[in-house]
């Protein structure tokens, strides 16, 4: 079961265990410079509102009544990052307009190990892009569908899904039970129909990043692949949010270069002794949004100036190192 609250979706499998818990939220970010230079992880900047396709079936396009689901607002070249929370055991796959973002492949609701088509929770705190190398992403960024820019149209030729897919799995309760203690939680900074058609969006690879996908450390046999909970993200342009619900969109965030400017700090994080996955070759051989916007002749991405972080802190996995006596 799948559960809307404060703008988190909360995946619950009471069925599985007690504790089968996890909560995903979409964070407002900064969209880092686009110019192949390797940045840190930028801040949140506080949650993207959720909003139940199902309230407002008669203003949103008809296909998205057969998805359900959710959907958010975004600003055109905006860019946002997963947060995953929970103590339980989760295998999560992402997709990106049915690209999984983690192989580039297309979507499948089953759980793939080779090659590793997930990310699993508590070990991944969060997931900012598309995995394109061992240590790096690119950054999840929203275009219009239609233009070329996504993943989906540079991988398939087609601007037909957009949005954000997720299935979730649990662990076995057998081998939760038996690692219970090494699994510690992980949260982190937290009318009238309307008479033009509502565009949707979706995902396109932004800046590089450094960030790590993890190896799963468990056996595959550990996951109870008999139980899933699905949602479908929809994103929706942030000018036409009001026109669907009614309520403003969140302002525009900041440039990279203004945060930067006001010494705001940026971040890295260490996974310990986590390995971390190679990376995808197809989505490594996509156009970021700064280079195709330079290929279809539309000139250069605005507040694309590169930065230099003035301010960068270290995250890590909460462990207490006890030192001598």
């Amino acid at each position: 079961m799948i559960e809307l609250k404060n703008d988190d979706l909360i995946f619950r499998f009471p069925e599985v265990h007690k504790d089968a818990e996890c909560r995903i939220s979409f964070q407002r970010t900064l969209r880092i410079p686009d110019d192949n230079r390797a940045y840190s992880l930028p801040p949140g900047l506080g949650t993207f509102p959720l909003n139940l396709v199902d309230d407002y079936a008669e203003r949103v396009p008809a296909g998205w009544n057969a998805h359900g689901g959710v959907f958010l607002p975004m600003y055109q070249a905006e860019a946002m990052w997963l947060n995953f929370s929970g103590s339980y055991p989760m295998a999560v796959k992402v997709a990106a307009g049915k690209i999984n973002a983690v192989t580039g492949e297309g979507w499948e609701n089953e759980l793939s190990r080779e090659p590793q088509d997930y990310v699993v929770i508590p070990d991944q705190p969060w997931l900012d892009g598309f995995s394109v190398m061992k240590g790096m992403i690119r950054q999840f960024v929203a275009m219009p569908l239609g233009e070329g820019y996504t993943a989906e149209e540079q991988l398939t030729g087609e601007a037909e899904h957009g949005g954000l897919q997720i299935v979730v799995y649990p662990i076995k309760p057998s081998y939760y039970e038996r690692e219970e203690e090494e699994f510690m939680p992980i949260a982190y900074a937290p009318l009238r129909a309307f008479s033009e058609p509502v565009e949707e969006m979706g995902l396109a690879p932004g800046g590089l990043m450094r960030q790590e996908i993890y190896e799963d450390e468990n056996s595959f046999e550990a996951w109870e692949t008999s139980v899933r909970s699905r949602c479908y993200v929809h994103i929706v342009n942030s000018i036409q949010f009001f026109s669907v619900t009614g309520a403003h969109p969140p302002s525009m965030p900041p440039t990279a270069m203004e945060y930067t400017a006001a010494g705001l700090p940026w971040f890295d994080y260490y996974g310990g002794d986590l390995k971390a996955l190679a990376g995808a070759e197809k989505l490594a051989g996509l156009d970021s949004v700064a280079v195709k916007k330079l290929k279809k002749g539309k000139g250069v991405l605005a507040d694309n100036e590169a930065v230099e972080p003035k301010v960068v802190k270290r995250l890590g996995k909460g462990n207490v190192r006890e030192g001598e006596f």
